[in-house]
């Protein structure tokens, strides 16, 4: 038999390198803890292969919204999610731009006749005009707050034809129990609203005399979802 060399490492993994890995399934801090400590059996920080496909189904079931048990390991669910919020392919529009649009054609239909039942001005419809549609599905409002701030890219406040559809896709995602992205994955960014370098909105250029707007990273729901008192200026 092969001296196995390198026996210290063999299929393991230590707790830092998982806890980097396992944060960009988007799971808090303490339910990651939970899956960490049903998956480390021995309790050493360390993982092996078998352990660490434990914590994977695990994510996965608190992904899908079931209990973090290991009575869950053996519920179908789909494979788990990990978005790399680090990595240059969700913002360099080098490699986004042929990612094909993940609003499918038929669905774009529905969507857009839903746009234009909403009597858009100028091809934009306001929050206001929007919040009824998203309140409707009756999803929590702070995964609303988070559908307005992904599907308003150019963030001007105002949903045009290609960012509703984004946002009638997240909110029918999140209706079939899909968690809502963090950031919009590259094959959600309209193709109309793909750059050459970098995806529009990344670094918000805010006028000063929307200062109100400066807090919307805090509050996602502030601009449509919070009975807010048009400013006179």
């Amino acid at each position: 038999s092969s001296p196995q060399v390198d026996s210290a490492n063999a299929g393991r993994v230590l707790a830092s390198d998982a806890a980097v890995f396992l944060k960009k399934s988007g799971l808090t801090d303490l339910v990651l803890g939970k899956i960490w400590d049903l998956a480390d059996t021995d309790g050493k920080g360390i993982l092996s292969k078998q352990e660490f496909f434990v914590a994977l189904r695990l994510v996965a079931c608190a992904q899908n919204g079931l209990d973090v048990s290991l009575s869950s390991l053996n519920l179908p669910v789909p494979p788990p999610r990990f978005t790399d919020t680090n990595s240059p392919l969700l913002l360099s529009g080098t490699a986004s731009s042929d990612v094909p649009w993940a609003v499918k054609l038929e669905d774009k239909a529905k969507y857009d006749a839903i746009f234009d039942s909403l009597n858009p001005v100028n091809g934009l419809l306001s929050g206001d005009k929007v919040k009824p549609v998203l309140l409707n599905s009756k999803l929590p409002v702070d995964i609303l707050g988070r559908v307005w701030e992904l599907s308003d890219i150019d963030r001007d406040g105002m949903l045009d034809r290609d960012e509703f559809a984004v946002a009638m896709f997240l909110v029918y995602c999140a209706l079939e129990k899909e968690p809502v992205p963090m950031s919009l994955p590259a094959a959600l960014v309209p193709p109309s609203k793909r750059k050459p370098v970098g995806v529009p909105g990344t670094m918000p250029l805010i006028p000063s005399s929307t200062s109100t707007k400066e807090s919307h990273q805090s509050l996602p729901p502030v601009g449509i979802l919070a009975a807010k008192t048009p400013l006179t200026q």
